[in-house]
């Protein structure tokens, strides 16, 4: 009889699938249980470790990207280790994992983007944000994607912080850009970009728009784009001013302030002009004769009460259009489906109750399958919020392990699993490996003044590694 799991003989085996924020906080908690011994493995198809904080966070926000300090203290500890360049369910399948963990745990994020279901979505020049973030971001899977930025007018769906990201790299100078960690090639088209006029769209009213304070205020801070805001839709609608009058949330009154700031601004003479509209939804995006957009079709919203007490918005009879050649849709994410995990669809999750994956037909927890982040509760929230619904999961884990529902791994032995990934994908990119890559990187920066300089293709990585 093999020994109690978590122990010095047999520690417990954890694989963890996305090496994003999400998948080091849960390494984190693990590595703080004081009475188990317990191997972490992270896997991710990139051979780059971080994920979201190194292709989404903007090239602009370096300050929140230092959140990896944090992460690297957990890549370091010797129970640690880091397989790049491994990409589960075509490198490693879930019978493969089964055969070396006693769980596994699926921290993949929300990776593809909500569509807006209007007519002329597909037209050209109409994007997903996220696909412009990953481009800019240099992330190896996009770095060839075009965008047609000889246009003049755009407009950005949408106004979390991810619209705002869009927005704010499209609005500012070359020189702005130029110290940021920004790809190369980005930089570059961006330093030619012909773009006038952006607009960025909110269905509901400036009470309710998921921006945060910080995003919304650089808006007003950049060096040749001003931003308005009409003052008709600066205003706040009785519902929303019913409710600000209630609550007197702090954050929300403040935001308000700013955006009505804005629409009180006398023009500033800047080349460009960043135009924030408020309760307005897209109907239509209507071509060319090319089949590139050239317009959207606008309709007026107004705010309604639910019978929770939510504010809604419903359309009305009022209708504009807008000349815009350019779109980007920020309208929500959702996550992708992986090979043997359980997933709904509706809600672009892994099927799980609390970060244990559950089957769709009984709802029984599946045996040694662990979900955390927004692949388990949606997109939702900041880099930080991941950390409890990390710890959540972990709790759950810990518990099937002292109650001994794990996988019984045929090869336990911590050695075991490199060999065979060796076997597999003999290009895999360790821990070590990285932080070569992340010193060229950091060392072709610093000689431009700036935080780095991305390798931006797997192939240029592997070759800087010899492998």
């Amino acid at each position: 009889m093999s020994p109690q799991i978590g122990t010095d003989t047999n520690p417990l085996r954890v694989a963890i699938i996305g090496s994003g924020p999400t998948g080091f906080y849960a390494a984190d908690h693990l590595f703080k249980q004081k009475d188990i011994q317990v191997r972490v493995d992270m896997y991710d198809r990139l051979p780059t470790p971080y994920g979201l904080v190194r292709f989404g966070v903007a090239p602009d926000h370096q300050k929140i990207k230092s959140v990896v300090k944090a992460y690297e203290r957990t890549a370091k500890r010797s129970e640690f280790r880091f397989f790049g360049n491994v990409e589960y369910g075509t490198d490693v399948t879930l019978d493969d994992l089964k055969q070396y963990y006693h769980q596994i745990i699926f921290t993949t994020g929300a990776q593809s983007d909500r569509k807006m279901g209007i007519p002329g979505e597909d037209l050209k020049n109409s994007h997903p944000a996220t696909e412009f973030v990953a481009w800019y971001n240099g992330h190896p899977g996009y770095r060839d994607y075009e965008f047609d930025l000889s246009q003049e007018n755009v407009a950005v769906v949408g106004v979390g912080n991810v619209a705002m990201d869009v927005a704010r790299i499209l609005s500012k100078t070359a020189e702005e850009l130029a110290v940021t960690d920004i790809a190369d090639y980005a930089l570059e088209a961006l330093k030619n970009s012909n773009i006038k006029t952006i607009y960025i769209l909110g269905r509901r009213g400036p009470a309710q728009a998921a921006f945060t304070n910080p995003e919304i205020k650089e808006l007003g801070e950049l060096e040749d784009t001003e931003i308005t805001v009409p003052l008709e839709e600066a205003k706040l609608d009785p519902l929303s001013q019913k409710e600000l009058d209630k609550s007197q949330d702090r954050a929300t009154l403040k935001k308000v302030g700013i955006i009505q700031e804005y629409a009180e601004r006398e023009p500033a003479g800047k080349s460009r002009k960043l135009i924030l509209r408020f309760l307005v939804s897209p109907v239509e995006l209507i071509g060319d004769e090319a089949g590139k957009v050239k317009a959207m079709r606008l309709v007026k919203n107004e705010l309604y009460e639910t019978e929770y007490g939510t504010l809604r918005p419903t359309t009305t009879d009022q209708f504009e259009e807008i000349p815009v050649g350019l779109i980007f849709r920020s309208v929500g994410y959702r996550g992708i489906p992986l090979p043997d995990i359980p997933f709904q669809e509706r809600w672009g999750v892994i099927h799980n109750e609390l970060g244990r994956v559950t089957d769709p037909e009984t709802h029984e927890q599946v045996t040694g399958l662990y979900t955390a982040g927004w692949i388990k509760r949606g997109p939702s929230g900041i880099i930080g919020t991941n950390k409890p619904c990390a710890v959540e999961t972990v709790t759950l884990m810990l518990e099937d392990m002292a109650a001994g529902k794990t996988f019984t791994p045929a090869h336990p032995e911590v050695e075991a699993v490199e060999k065979f990934i060796a076997e597999r994908q003999p290009k895999y990119v360790s821990y070590e490996d990285w932080l070569k890559l992340d010193e060229i990187e950091t060392k072709s920066g610093s000689d431009l003044g700036r935080p780095r300089v991305k390798l931006t293709s797997v192939e240029e990585m592997l070759a800087a590694l010899g492998k």
